[in-house]
């Protein structure tokens, strides 16, 4: 055959071209931990500056999900483009370990018939459990990190270090007990953060009920009229929560509202202006039923004080002032219950009102709670009082209307249920440094541990927004989400009633409930115990051991830290006492509702403790839908497990599929999509190879010529390169890998394959093995190969290892122990670069031309062409200056450029009428001029017995 008797350059590579990723990605990874190449990285990059991304942990129960995969690539991208751009960017990977979730498992296997420090223990071998599961997933997606010592919330110096941070906020002033309505779940019996609730769809009875006003005379001189003796006056109040009047305490009108005091056929209303017509009209009433005299109106502030008799309790409650008020829905006046609310807690205390919670930590009304007209309520459970107090009031005609309303209400997360809030004897950071007002004689009071006045003057909230607007977003929008839940959150309550958590060490007055004086030396007792033994220190204690003869007077808390404490002091926990870590962190990451959660937490924790956030920078990331921008549900069969990719497509196709896909908004992935993902990352691997197939012979030290005596077609290719990487770079510092894919995926099909590659063929193959035309190409396509094998790296991790190792033949040296490639200079000039721009404008033309004619069988290849430009001006003087090397540029056996005078550039494409050389593929008119070779053109025969051609430009 012609190729075994002249020979061509053909490319060889150890570089497979099917990836085979599921099968050879795990190879890989046993082979990177064997070589320990995560701490070979991390000496590597010593002494450089520091790059901290603190890692959110994610909870120990259950494998891990799509969001979790895409969480971990992001930081790993983040944190491998980092290492490139020359920092020492450690990864500790991090787990929070405490909490509900895990009770519920070790409950649900081992029963709740168990000791508490057996079920901590418990607990605790579940976790672990789960962090083996997760990490070995986690790992598998090709995430580089210190695996082997990551840190855990319940690691003994870590909870340690958790009471530590609690001791430094509580010294600090920020930190106090309080009775306060909080997010109650009837399910885990426990208080709930902010984060741990969500908003589902509820029906609940809507009913309008009257009180009656006590004092008609101050009434009447409110609103400048004389009422009648016998009249009866109702101030109207709507509610969505029949269940919480047994513990109304006052009614609540807006100061500025305008109020309407409306004559009907039964008795008196007391109604919003603005909204009493249609609630007269709800009430059914017709114009007979109104006095159709225009009612007296009044300010709200004008009603202040008055009072009125609760609907079905022997209880006075006045009319009081507050600015929660609005005129969305209902009457414009509010039932307030203090114990039930936070509008209702805050205004309560402004007027000094009780603080009276009747529900027990079950959901049932406690045993001293009143009947409710005659029927009891003691021992029900909230929903059932709705019907019992519904009875009462249409009993005692207070009942004005009722209705079935759906509408959004807080349900716990976990439990999917609807939740109550509920005033109960929690600790709290405090938002604001104002004293919390005590209740009256009916409320215990409870002694603040916190300052009054905090030493710099300055609130939790106000430390808070100062940090946020310190911080960097991406993207922008998460500074307006975080500004807003920090301006409009409540105070924190931190405590919880659970067994697996970690402990809140203070020692209580049994009398005055004070906290013990030494409570700042006591907690750092406690801690140190903790380091040693872990939380078991705290609850197995014997208090007489740390206070002696005060032990009688003082009960030790049983509470433990909301986890949200846990994973948010982790700046104080792992940050600030890992030597390889550093606080501030430069950036956290996590998704979109982690604003309420995570970074929240760690804002105020920080904050509280340091005067700053533990963040320089956030980074958010959206939820992964389906291909229809459903969420993934198991119930609608639309899961996509991150198992099933790697295990059948490979880590890499899943990490390119995160990558290129613009995560700022939602995440859309299917099974479409990701055979769109596969047939993106196969052109980037084909180029890949292709490259280095092509410089497998090639030998930096051996054939590297100076840039000046390369092709210019290769100084452009080297020129186009230097731009991708200078863009790539500047997409992984802004965090828009989508940006960085398409422009990888664009430069490997349009100026390599598209373009330089496709131009290079013939000169690599059929050149003289050791020519200057072939070791220039070659040159040019080290240099490119070295680049794209950094910048695809960060990415496609184990393929741009793959590529390193068959690159450089050194199978223990990872690409992430460089950095960005350091190029040589191109060395063209603008109007140089312009000039091939033109070039390439034209070829996309010919190419037109070319497949015009191979439709109509009027050539097989390019090469079967030969071509006439017509064209005037730069476009005229740029393809003349290349002379005949023009036609390796257009891949055509000829190309003759005619002059012209304006006008567009105009191509005529016809078959070659000569023979085809059986070499080079060319159709030249000097094929079999020499005798002694009668299938070759004169050119191949140079190349192979002679000086070979010369070449300039291509």
């Amino acid at each position: 055959m012609a190729e075994q008797k002249y020979p061509l350059n053909l490319p060889e590579t150890s570089f497979p071209m099917r990836g085979d990723l599921a099968k050879r990605e795990p190879q890989m990874l046993q082979q990177w931990q064997e070589q320990q190449r995560y701490e070979r990285i991390r000496a590597a990059s010593k002494g450089r500056k520091k790059f901290i991304l603190h890692d959110g942990p994610p909870y120990a129960n259950g494998d891990i999900h799509i969001g979790h995969a895409v969480n971990k690539v992001l930081k790993d991208i983040i944190v491998k483009s980092k290492t490139l751009s020359g920092f020492d960017a450690p990864y500790v990977p991090g787990w929070d370990c405490h909490g509900l979730p895990i009770e519920l498992q070790v409950e649900k296997k081992h029963g709740k018939n168990i000791s508490p420090a057996e079920f901590r223990e418990l607990c605790r071998a579940y976790a672990a459990e789960q962090v083996e599961r997760q990490k070995k997933d986690f790992i598998r997606l090709g995430v580089l990190g210190d695996w082997n010592h990551p840190y855990l919330t319940m690691d003994f110096r870590t909870e340690a270090d958790i009471i530590r941070a609690l001791g430094k906020i509580f010294e600090r002033g920020y930190l106090y007990q309080g009775r306060k309505p909080v997010n109650w779940c009837l399910d885990c019996q426990s208080a709930l953060a902010e984060a741990e609730v969500e908003y589902e769809d509820k029906v609940s009875p809507a009913i309008d009920v009257g009180f009656e006003v006590k004092n008609k005379e101050a009434l009447g001189k409110a609103f400048g009229v004389s009422l009648p003796g016998n009249a009866r006056v109702l101030a109207v109040i709507w509610t969505t929560t029949p269940w919480t009047l047994p513990a109304n305490q006052a009614v609540s009108v807006h100061p500025e509202h305008e109020y309407r005091l409306v004559r009907t056929s039964h008795g008196y209303y007391l109604l919003a202006d603005e909204l009493a017509d249609s609630c007269l009209a709800r009430y059914h009433f017709t114009d007979e039923d109104v006095d159709g005299a225009r009612a007296p109106r009044c300010k709200g502030k004008a009603l202040e004080m008055l009072p009125l008799q609760h609907p079905f309790q022997q209880r006075i409650v006045p009319i009081i002032c507050g600015e929660h008020v609005t005129l969305e829905a209902g009457t414009g006046l509010v039932h307030t219950a203090p114990a039930h609310g936070l509008d209702d807690y805050f205004v309560g205390q402004k007027y000094d009102l009780p603080n009276d919670n009747p529900v027990g930590d079950d959901g049932k009304f406690i045993s001293t709670t009143p009947p409710a007209g005659g029927i009891e309520l003691a021992g029900v459970f909230v929903w059932k009082g709705n019907d019992i107090v519904l009875q009462a009031l249409e009993a005692s005609g207070h009942l004005l209307h009722q209705e079935k309303l759906k509408h959004s209400y807080p349900h716990c997360w976990r439990h999917k249920t609807p939740i109550i809030f509920r005033s109960t004897p929690q600790w709290f950071i405090g938002m604001e440094n104002k004293s919390i007002a005590s209740g009256d004689g009916s409320e215990e009071l409870i002694r603040e541990v916190r300052h009054t006045q905090h030493a710099e003057g300055v609130s939790l909230r106000d430390l808070a927004n100062k940090a946020v607007e310190d911080t960097k977003f991406f993207p922008a929008w998460g500074k307006a989400r975080l500004e807003a839940m920090i301006k409009n959150r409540p105070d924190w309550c931190v405590s919880r009633q659970r067994n697996w958590g970690v402990p809140m060490p203070f020692f209580v007055h049994k009398e005055t409930m004070q906290l013990h004086p030494r409570t700042p030396e006591l907690l750092e007792q406690v801690a140190l115990r903790v380091e040693q033994q872990g939380i078991e220190a705290w609850f197995s204690l014997d208090a007489a051991e740390m206070l002696g003869a005060d032990a009688a007077h003082y009960r030790k808390l049983t509470d433990t830290l909301d986890v949200w404490f846990d994973s948010g002091a982790t700046h104080a926990a792992v940050l600030a006492r890992r030597e390889e870590l550093s606080f501030p962190a430069d950036l956290y990451l996590e998704g979109s509702d982690q604003h309420r959660g995570w970074f929240q937490s760690s804002l105020l924790t920080s904050c509280a403790i340091n005067d700053r956030a533990p963040y320089d920078a956030l980074l958010t990331h959206g939820f992964v839908v389906d291909g229809s921008g459903h969420k993934m549900s198991k119930s609608k069969g639309n899961v996509i497990a991150p198992q099933k990719i790697f295990d059948t497509l490979g880590a890499d196709i899943l990490r390119l599929w995160t990558a290129s896909t613009d995560y700022s908004g939602e995440l859309t992935i299917s099974d479409e999509i990701l055979k769109r993902v596969v047939e993106s990352y196969r052109r980037i691997r084909n180029t890949l190879r292709f490259l280095l197939a092509n410089v497998n012979d090639f030998d930096a030290g051996r054939d590297a010529l100076p840039v000046g005596d390369w092709l210019e077609i290769d100084r452009f290719a080297l020129t186009l390169t230097w731009a991708l990487q200078t863009e790539v770079i500047a997409d992984y510092e802004r965090y828009e890998f989508h940006l960085a894919v398409q422009k990888l995926q664009g430069f490997c099909s349009e100026e390599l394959g598209g373009f330089y590659l496709d131009i290079l063929k013939d000169r690599l193959y059929t050149a003289g093995e050791n020519s200057a035309a072939r070791r220039s190409a070659q040159n040019a396509l080290y240099h490119i190969t070295h680049a794209l094998a950094r910048l695809i790296a960060p990415i496609l991790s184990f393929t741009g290892e793959e590529v390193w190792e068959t690159l450089t033949g050194k199978k223990e040296e990872s690409v992430f122990e460089q950095t960005w490639y350091a190029m040589p200079n191109p060395d063209m000039s603008v109007e140089n670069i312009g000039e091939w721009q033109k070039i390439r404008a034209v070829r996309e033309q010919v190419n037109k031309k070319l497949e015009e004619q191979r439709e109509r069988n009027a050539i097989g290849s390019a090469l079967q062409a030969e071509v006439d430009v017509y064209a005037s001006g730069d476009a005229c003087t740029a393809l003349k200056r290349l002379g005949d090397d023009l036609k390796f540029v257009f891949i055509t056996s000829r190309v003759t450029v005619h002059q012209r005078d304006g006008g567009e550039v105009e191509i005529e494409v016809a078959p070659s009428a000569h023979t085809k050389c059986d070499r080079c593929w060319h159709y030249r008119e000097d094929v079999g001029s020499n005798l002694n070779h009668p299938m070759l053109c004169g050119r191949c025969v140079s190349n192979l017995f002679g000086n070979g051609e010369q070449r300039q430009y291509a």
